[in-house]
């Protein structure tokens, strides 16, 4: 576990996955505390591919390789790199165990940089291989719901930009249908409840905004500001104490795709030798 401290933040990022374990600030604790009968995750990074896959499996060439949800990153050994009292590198380069599921060769490099009361984080993939590489990248923070007092219902999300009041209903196998369903948006902000996740993740895909206010009017906030994530999505269990704001670069398989990994809808399709940089920031801001 690799700590972090500015003045009186401080964050703990784990070599496995390079997840981010805990941030806090001003002794306030802002991620959840994990629980395995709930969640045992806090904030993984989701690569090669973001949600579920079809059949949990991906094709290149014509041949299928298994893929769990979210990817294989989370579940594997980083290597860390340039570490500091406010900044530490993460590296994950491909490798036997990799290349069963996904057979590229790549480099993802995941950087952490405390301030007082932010946390950034910038993902940048690689692609050390001599074709095309396909891939989805993810950041799934588990927040603490709630983080500043009172209960779930006094907390709203406020988006940066007015939002379609609907989201894509999820299938049977994580798979994205193409009919969606009402949710209770008003212009740019959504009022929470635990009702709201009964059923699956709210997912914004192609959204307008590029910034995420999770907050306790006049108590205080977690701002989410996104760059290279062109998708967002709430995700919570019914009665836990978080409340995940995932930044998404692809999502999951549609209802009916069987193709080829790289004409899966919103995939990257990253050069040779190419690079693809995703950025999110975290900022705390109390009353």
């Amino acid at each position: 576990m690799i700590e972090l401290r500015c003045g009186t933040a401080c964050a703990s990022i784990s070599q496995h996955g390079a997840e981010l374990r805990r941030w806090s600030v001003a002794d306030k604790a802002l991620l959840w505390t994990p629980d395995a009968a709930i969640w045992d995750g806090v904030s993984p990074v989701l690569f090669p591919v973001v949600g579920w896959t079809r059949e949990s499996r991906v094709q290149v060439d014509g041949v299928f390789y298994p893929m769990p949800v979210h990817g294989f990153a989370a579940n594997a050994e980083f290597t860390s790199e340039e570490i500091s009292a406010t900044h530490a590198r993460f590296t994950l380069r491909d490798n036997a165990e990799t290349r069963v599921h996904y057979p590229f060769a790549f480099e993802l490099c995941v950087d952490y940089r405390l301030s007082e009361d932010a946390l950034d984080v910038a993902c940048r993939v690689r692609n050390t291989g001599a074709e095309a590489m396909p891939y989805s990248i993810g950041l799934h923070p588990g927040f603490g719901w709630p983080f500043c007092g009172g209960d779930y219902s006094d907390y709203r999300i406020v988006f940066d930009q007015p939002e379609a009041p609907s989201v894509p209903i999820i299938g049977p196998g994580g798979l994205f249908s193409q009919t969606s369903r009402a949710i209770a948006l008003t212009g740019r902000e959504l009022a929470l409840s635990p009702e709201l996740f009964m059923h699956e993740a709210l997912c914004f895909i192609n959204a307008k905004s590029r910034t995420l206010t999770f907050e306790r009017a006049g108590f205080g906030a977690i701002e989410i500001a996104g760059e290279g994530f062109p998708h967002w999505a709430l995700w919570s269990k019914l009665g836990a104490p978080f409340l995940c704001i995932e930044a998404w670069s692809g999502h999951g398989d549609p209802e009916g795709f069987a193709g080829e990994l790289r004409d899966k809808p919103s995939i990257t399709l990253l050069a040779a030798a190419g690079e693809g940089v995703h950025k999110a920031r975290f900022s705390f801001r109390s009353s």
